[in-house]
């Protein structure tokens, strides 16, 4: 679902590039097993990062999986609580980072600006807050993809879309190879925030301005690569991040 390791190698430079100096404490947001969390820390001696979620299971699955490879110093830069994202405190970050399109979960409009204002006082002046999106007309139909890897195939779908409402009901089913296939293994109900109303919501918020970096295509889907660009988002489906300045 993600590559934690180009993931924070890409938002580090990103924050380079608009701050033009490093992040170094970087807080994770719907942070699952965190795996971000510790490739963060990996980075260098003084990279330090926070995570929150509210699902246990998650965070006992990166306790025993993702934990355990970092060296000692590298666990004690990395602080994990089971807490929801909305609730006040945690460190004042350079970097807040919430990744899988999981602030979809919020779908009234209040909700995601109580969202984006509580990030805001959560970051340290010129911090950053950057965030996956996904779009495109095809989005507003039901639809699926596949992904063949050694081990196992990946599937995508989303099972549809309501658009009185802007939301949709997606999975992800995988097929171990030489195995059987198994569905639903993550589900999701999400809306369908489109980049105006985020960027619109980003303001409102407080944030001084926001950018948009497109996912570049192989010529048959996206390549992971990410620019910045204020004219992309022209394919059936895609990808962008979006970076906020406070």
């Amino acid at each position: 679902m993600q590559q934690p390791d180009a993931d924070v190698r890409f938002f580090r430079e990103m924050y380079r590039e608009l701050r033009g100096r490093g992040p170094k404490l970087l807080r994770e947001d719907f942070c699952g097993s965190f795996g971000v969390c510790c490739e963060w820390v990996k980075l260098g001696p003084g990279y330090r990062a926070y995570g929150r979620d509210l699902g246990a299971a998650p965070l006992a699955y990166g306790r025993k999986t993702f934990l355990p490879k970092l060296t000692p110093e590298q666990r004690s830069r990395v602080r994990i609580e089971r807490k929801d994202v909305l609730a006040p405190g945690g460190p004042k970050s350079d970097l807040i980072m919430a990744m899988n399109f999981s602030y979809f979960v919020f779908k009234e409009r209040a909700a995601l600006k109580a969202y984006f204002k509580n990030c805001r006082r959560n970051l340290r002046p010129g911090g950053v807050l950057a965030m996956d999106c996904f779009g495109g007309g095809g989005v507003h139909r039901p639809n699926k993809e596949s992904t063949v890897h050694p081990r196992f195939t990946y599937y995508w779908e989303q099972y549809d879309y309501d658009p009185v409402y802007n939301t949709a009901r997606c999975a992800m089913h995988f097929k171990p190879k030489g195995g059987r296939k198994v569905r639903d293994v993550f589900t999701y109900d999400w809306r369908v925030w489109t980049l105006a109303e985020i960027r619109e919501l980003l303001a409102e918020a407080g944030f001084r301005r926001s950018h948009v970096y497109w996912e570049g295509d192989d010529g048959r889907r996206g390549n992971g690569k990410f620019a910045r660009d204020e004219n992309g988002g022209r394919e059936e489906i895609w990808i962008a991040m979006v970076a906020a300045e406070k």
